[in-house]
């Protein structure tokens, strides 16, 4: 699914324009943006959580040459599902 199924399928369930469906998502999107530049956490009830963690430092390997490289520190943003999203079968 990419974000024109999205807004398609907010079109079909709402009746609204395609051009204010697609309004409407990207604001949703931008705004969870945001929230994650910001730090902070997004908890959609029933779907999951979005947070933003720290990741460590490392060594890896350049596969080419085998020559270790540094990665630096930085930050990653985390999905941990909600329970009836785990539930799928």
């Amino acid at each position: 699914m990419i974000k024109l199924d999205i807004i398609n399928e907010v079109v079909t369930k709402t009746g609204i324009t395609k051009t204010k469906a697609e309004m409407a998502v990207e604001t949703v999107f931008e705004s969870m943006k945001k929230a994650l530049t910001q730090g902070d956490r997004i908890e959609l009830r029933g779907f999951g959580v979005f947070n933003v963690r720290p990741r460590k430092t490392g060594i890896g390997r350049n596969p080419r040459t085998g020559a270790e490289v540094s990665i630096p520190p930085g930050k990653a943003v985390r999905f941990k599902p909600g329970k009836e999203l785990q539930s799928i079968e």
